[in-house]
């Protein structure tokens, strides 16, 4: 899997609002597009879909604003990717049953796996962490 430029921008995003969090203060989209240098059209589709992931709400109106749904000790970076990408699996064999009809013999298999936990794992931390 590579991240693409839309959850680099997402993972930019989170973190700019985790940094707002304890304030409970809302950001504009224009604001955070500034701040983190995102393509303001780019950042508004990728709003999009962390909302529909529930990590963040959008608040119309003159008082609006975008701010997390949740504390950032509770939103992993594995979160804002998955939200993005879809779900991780470095390996069709890590998938859906029956993607890969190898994967009973398949001496590789395993090295896959230990392969995917570990990057779980690094992507399991939440963003007051990384802030």
């Amino acid at each position: 899997m590579k991240l693409t430029m839309q959850g680099e921008y997402a993972i930019r995003a989170m973190l700019e609002l985790s940094r707002e969090y304890s304030g409970g203060k809302l950001i504009s989209a224009k604001e955070l597009a500034t701040r983190q240098d995102i393509p303001p059209v780019f950042l508004t589709k990728i709003l999009s879909v962390l909302a529909r992931a529930e990590l963040i709400v959008n608040q119309r109106g003159s008082r609006g604003g975008i701010r997390l749904v949740k504390y950032p000790s509770e939103i992993t970076i594995q979160d804002v990717v998955e939200a993005i990408e879809g779900p991780f699996k470095l390996n069709m064999c890590l998938g859906v049953t029956g993607a890969c009809d190898r994967k009973p013999g398949c001496k590789v298999h395993w090295i896959w796996h230990r392969a995917q936990e570990a990057m779980l794992k690094e992507l399991s931390v939440t963003l007051d962490k990384v802030v």
